[in-house]
């Protein structure tokens, strides 16, 4: 800001000099000439100055010709326009800075926060984790424009570079929890030093863009890096039927006799295109329905009606062998199928992990990439539908786009649909509010890299065991009966759009809590699934 008004300053400064001296010569030249009154030099700027400050013209007035009154006439112009130019340049700017909420430079007074180091989407939506876990958090912006607005927008922040001791020191980084970096690589590096000159004890979080890079950030003191990018383009390709995909695509492990798993129903199954109702999970195979993914958003809970078909996935938890009978139902454990053929768009850090996904299967794999490089097969522009056919979209039964903006991948995945109808899209979306546009233009998922990013660190950050996995939009929580205690399982308010699996008493969990007249006594812990929305509101609700 300093340049930029002495840069300024300059420039009006001399406006105001070249133009004095022009007016002062053919001021002095013109009362020579067509006044016949000869003077000093020294005089002729007195006039001038006097004219474009407005406090007279002296002894020289009246001007007897029509040529000099025309070139007074212009000097009063010249000085008018150089007030105004005056109160553009100086005094506007100076009442918008006097009247305008500067963001802070400092934030003390906070304890038990995490320190965000850069704003990024990825940042943003790991905000979003923090404050649907009630974690305070402060974000170290370094450009005052950014900053600014996020200050104005009503989030915690401070203005300073995040690579600066003192800067940490301000934002009260001894009494923090965390501090996530997320700038670009070799920034992220020279912040986990700096918090390491202040504390050598407090975790640092780094996100790297390179994954080679990130043996640096851990050389310089970062306790955990994480690579989105790589997790996202492994996800992404997990999605591709293969020789060695399973029915059943996460599960976690809640206690011995719980899993929460993800089950892809397939077709031609027992259970392919009926509703929940008829299905039966509970009475078949002793597994509740916790939710479904629909467009890539999960919707729990979901009636008995819903119908379950070949492109549904659900979320569902019981027993070991109850989902291992599932397993059955739903699609044989390995499912034998063709090698399949797939087109990766973009071959970045997720398209380079998605294509290593593929490794150890019999999948024909081509790359197409804008750069040549030693594994690309079709160099050119995804956006071009000529290149997308040279790369054999036509042919292959699905498609993965990791290029490098979502307006790209936009455009690619309205082409790739447009030239293969039938052909199954897999996209990365770098930023959350172009994942429906994505879907619009017709993927058949669309997976966020801020989302993604942003559970990763909060899982990280926060030390979460119990969580699907990264790519997913469900928590499981552990929390406190709170307002329950007294009352039973079937108290629980399940508009809320929570699942409760289990409640954990003395250690032990109890799993078939449905039916069941379990008074919740004040020890108890419930074990939720849901959104982060719903499990927040759960909180809120019965803290």
């Amino acid at each position: 800001m300093s340049n930029w008004w002495s840069r300024r300053t300059v420039y009006y400064l001399a406006l105001v000099v070249v133009t004095t001296a022009v007016f002062t010569v053919a001021y002095n030249v013109g009362m020579a000439t067509w006044e016949e009154q000869p003077q000093p030099l020294i005089r002729s700027l007195e006039v001038v100055f006097q004219s474009f400050t407005t406090t007279g013209y002296g002894q020289d007035a009246p001007w007897e010709t029509t040529q000099m009154n025309v070139l007074v006439i212009g000097m009063q112009l010249a000085g008018v326009g150089l007030i105004l130019a005056a109160i553009n340049a100086f005094i506007v700017p100076w009442f918008r800075t006097a009247f305008e909420t500067s963001p802070p430079t400092a934030a003390l007074d906070l304890e038990d926060h995490v320190v965000i180091c850069g704003h990024t989407p990825r940042t943003e939506s790991f905000a979003t984790e923090l404050e649907a876990r009630d974690r305070r958090f402060v974000v170290v912006e370094s450009d005052l424009e950014s900053a600014s607005a996020l200050h104005e927008a009503g989030w915690r922040v401070v203005h300073g570079d995040p690579e600066s001791v003192d800067v940490l020191e301000r934002v009260g980084i001894k009494a923090a929890t965390a501090v996530v970096a997320d700038a670009p690589d070799d920034v992220n590096a020279s912040i986990v030093l700096s918090v390491r000159e202040v504390d050598s004890e407090i975790p640092v979080i780094t996100v790297v863009e390179d994954e080679e890079l990130g043996e640096y950030h851990r050389i310089a003191g970062a306790d955990a890096v994480l690579s989105p990018r790589q997790l996202l383009g492994e996800s992404l390709a997990g999605r591709v039927p293969t020789a060695v995909t399973t029915a059943v695509d996460e599960s976690v492990a809640i206690s011995d006799d719980l899993e929460l798993v993800e089950v892809s129903i397939a077709a031609g199954s027992d259970l392919c295109d009926r509703s929940i109702g008829e299905c039966r999970f509970p009475d078949r195979f002793g597994v509740r329905v916790i939710g479904a993914w629909l467009d890539g958003e999960f919707v729990s809970p979901v009636g008995s009606e819903f119908e379950v078909d070949a492109e549904t996935r659900l979320l569902v938890a019981g027993a070991p062998d109850g989902v291992e009978a599932l397993r059955s139902e739903a699609a044989s454990t390995v499912r034998e199928l063709a090698p399949q053929r797939v087109l990766i768009a973009g071959y970045g850090e997720s398209g380079t992990a998605a294509a290593g996904a593929f490794a150890e299967t019999n999948t024909d794999v081509t790359v197409l990439d804008i750069e040549e490089k030693p594994t690309v097969d079709v160099v050119g522009d995804a956006r071009e539908p000529s290149t997308l056919r040279e790369a054999g979209v036509e042919d292959v039964s699905a498609v993965i786009v990791t290029v490098g903006d979502d307006t790209t991948a936009i455009f690619t995945t309205l082409i790739a649909r447009d030239l293969n109808p039938d052909v199954d899209i897999f996209v990365r979306a770098n930023q959350e509010a172009d994942v429906a546009k994505l879907y619009r233009a017709g993927a058949d998922d669309v997976q966020s890299l801020a989302t993604v990013s942003g559970r990763m660190m909060a899982a990280t950050v926060l030390e979460e065991e119990a969580a699907l996995a990264f790519d997913k939009q469900v928590r499981v929580v552990t929390v406190p009966v709170g307002d329950l205690a007294g009352q039973t399982p079937a108290d629980v308010d399940r508009e809320i759009g929570v699942t409760l699996l289990a409640v954990v008493r003395d250690g032990e969990a109890i799993i078939d809590v449905d039916g069941r007249e379990l008074a919740l006594e004040a020890d108890d812990e419930l074990v939720l699934a849901g959104t982060d929305e719903s499990v927040s509101q759960f909180e809120r609700t019965y803290e």
